[in-house]
């Protein structure tokens, strides 16, 4: 299957995605994108039916968490390419290109001893730029389904593992296109092009539509952009904040809402799901992007971590929320989490 000419089809084309999607465009310029993630989520959260955030838990868990990981973030390097710096550049921009897929995991072949989906892709990817080199735009734009069944060492006879693939293709694809058309082929110049900026990066990002998580929830216009924000904040790590890792702005991103975050709060006890919401979760039903329950649990994770940071300011401690999100998305690595079932959603977001 090749998605390269069908990328209309998936959802977020539809004109009422586009009209809110404006809007975005519209903070961008005024440099509120991630105030407008907050502020829509903060409001997501006031209304939500089906995710609570138990507020008078806040203080118990902000000193039972191990903050220390979360001042430091460090690049596993055993599982991403992390040597040539031009080369590493490209791999983290491919990356996390195609860092979703989340809701077809349990269907891929997974690298031996790995129970991962995300190590998975991020470790084959590494392997690949080491055969085969860095990739270049023109390859990007001709990737097929086929080719990245290869790459991720997936069974292209697999209907669940290939339409996984294929939206692989046509985000690769749409990639190389945008670089080709826009920075000469170069992700150099695609980062310079950002100044230094996490808000201009992800300004250049939503250009493709794969990066647009946004939605409407009743009357509000939530925005949640995961990736559109983690490339920055991969870059920022892999980088150790120098180079083409420098952000001056780092600081006000928002935690990289997906299934796993809101998975680590909600066993903790700092988020509550309604019953049938957790009835769901539990039989593995898929929960549909976009639907009421799937943009609490991230609107609400979004929420709670802003809390958790603000409760961490009242105490003197001043962390970020990419800090956060680095140290609850590696806790939910542990059996504790990994052993019970996270919701699970299928699209081009998480």
């Amino acid at each position: 299957m090749n998605l390269r000419c069908t990328m209309a089809a998936w959802p977020f084309a539809l004109s009422r995605r586009q009209r809110i999607f404006s809007r975005v465009t519209e903070n961008l310029m005024q440099n509120r994108l991630f105030s407008t993630v907050r502020e829509s989520c903060a409001k997501v959260a006031e209304r939500a039916r089906y995710v609570k955030i138990d507020r008078q838990f806040l203080s118990d868990y902000a000193r039972s968490l191990p903050v220390s990981e979360a001042l430091n973030p460090v690049m596993d390097t055993e599982n991403h390419f992390c040597e040539d710096p031009e080369t590493m550049l490209v791999y983290f921009l491919v990356l996390d290109c195609i860092n979703f897929g989340s809701g077809w995991f349990s269907s891929l072949n997974l690298e031996s001893g790995m129970n991962n989906g995300y190590f998975t892709i991020a470790s084959r990817l590494k392997n690949d730029f080491i055969a085969r080199g860095c990739y270049q735009a023109r390859f990007l734009q001709k990737i097929t389904a086929e080719d990245c069944s290869l790459i991720f060492k997936q069974d292209k006879n697999s209907a669940e593992a290939g339409a996984l693939m294929a939206y692989f293709a046509a985000a690769l694809n749409a990639f190389g296109d945008f670089l080709t058309a826009e920075f000469a082929g170069s992700c150099s110049r695609l980062v310079a092009a950002a100044g230094c900026s996490a808000a201009a990066l992800a300004e250049i990002l939503l250009k493709m539509p794969f990066y647009r998580d946004c939605f409407l929830y009743e009357d509000i216009e939530v925005f949640l952009l995961k990736r559109a924000q983690i490339t920055a904040s991969d870059l920022h790590i892999a980088f150790s904040g120098q180079s083409y890792g420098r952000f001056d702005d780092i600081g006000e991103l928002t935690i990289f809402a997906d299934n796993l975050v809101p998975h680590v709060l909600q066993v903790d006890g700092l988020l509550t799901y309604e019953k049938s919401l957790a009835e769901r979760i539990s039989a593995g039903i898929h929960l549909e992007s976009g639907s009421a329950e799937e943009i609490e649990l991230r609107a609400c994770s979004v929420h709670a971590v802003e809390l958790l940071r603000g409760e961490y300011a009242a105490n003197g401690v001043k962390i970020t929320s990419q800090g956060l999100d680095y140290l609850l998305w590696n806790r939910g690595l542990a059996l504790e989490y990994c052993s019970r079932p996270s919701h699970v959603t299928r699209c081009v977001y998480y």
